[in-house]
């Protein structure tokens, strides 16, 4: 009976990858550039970082965004400037702002309130930066463009101190 029935599932095996394939999505187009964002103390993060599920915040160094945040000589916020969120289940997420279809450091995403999701206005793309960073719509999700995402580190005992590394 195995016998008869072995040709049978190998031949549906070797059909199911073209069934299950999935489209692959492209993180890794905006260039290699350092990433460093350091909260060094719980007051710095109270103030600046991320409250939890679907806030976020914006770090370019070269406009000080946010005001006042305590950027030192070693800070450096990506290609475009970095935006951490909390994804919806308040885990910390960081993505480099660049939108990645236009390649420039000037032209980023911006989260738009209303919808959760983060837009691009040069191009009109949009992506989900509480899950993963994917694309939704336009251009970047015609050919498969995700945000670069950027690690998040937690060294502070009870989590209040975030690091953001490339």
């Amino acid at each position: 009976m195995i016998k008869r029935i072995l040709p049978g599932v190998l031949a549906i095996l070797a059909g199911t990858p073209s069934l299950i394939s999935c489209h692959t999505v492209d993180d890794d187009r905006i260039p290699p550039v350092p990433v460093e964002i350091s909260f060094v103390t719980s007051g710095i993060w109270e103030k600046y970082g991320v409250g939890g599920a679907t806030d976020y915040e914006y770090f370019i160094k070269d406009s000080r965004q946010p005001a006042g945040f305590p950027y030192t000589a070693l800070s450096q916020t990506g290609f475009g400037g970095v935006v951490i969120v909390g994804d919806y289940l308040g885990e910390l997420q960081a993505y480099d702002m660049a939108c990645p279809v236009e390649l420039k450091r000037d032209i980023r995403i911006a989260v738009d309130r209303e919808t959760n999701v983060a837009v691009c206005k040069k191009c009109g793309s949009t992506y989900d930066i509480f899950r993963y960073g994917a694309p939704l719509s336009g251009e970047a999700s015609q050919k498969g463009y995700a945000l670069k995402r950027y690690n998040v580190l937690k060294p502070g005992p009870s989590g209040e101190y975030v690091l953001v590394r490339r």
